[in-house]
Order: structure tokens, then sequence, then C-alpha cells
């Protein structure tokens, strides 16, 4: 039952995730190209997760702080459905 909860709450989680990514790849390449969405591009990306990429940028640190606990929800999420089972 639990497990079942956790699967439900792991998937509608999961659906606003192509919002937070397309917004937090846009830019942190500087595009507004919606091919940016498909092209796996990965290594920009994830620097621009840990490391601060456009100091000045405000819109960048606000789109990335909230794709990290964002992320960090979900992987706990996961981590509680993996180890439900």
């Amino acid at each position: 039952m639990v497990t079942n909860i956790l699967l439900v709450l792991l998937i509608l989680w999961g659906i606003p995730s192509t919002y937070f990514r397309s917004k937090f790849r846009k830019i942190v390449y500087q595009t507004n190209d919606w091919k940016i969405n498909i092209k796996p591009l990965f290594k920009k990306e994830i620097m621009g997760l840990f490391i601060n990429l456009y100091p000045d940028n405000k819109e960048y640190i606000r789109v990335r702080n909230y794709y990290r606990i964002y992320l960090a929800i979900y992987l706990f999420l996961f981590l509680l459905y993996y180890f439900s089972i």
C-alpha cells in the first residue's frame, strides 16, 4: 500500500520536470529555441546546477535554486520508494 502511494507521488512529482528543466536549460545555454529540450547537452547543465555560471543573472540564480529544490525532493521520493520495496 505504501509502495503504491509512493509510486503515484513519484509519478505526479515528475510531471512538472519538463517545465523546470526547460526553463533552466534555456538560461544555462542562453537560447529560446525549443530544441534545447531534446538535445543531450549535459555537461554545462550539470555545471550550472553546482557552479554559479552567471553570478549577475538573478533569474538564473532563482531558477537554479528552484530546480535544485525540485530535484532534491524528487531524489528523496525516489529513495523512499526504492527502499520501501
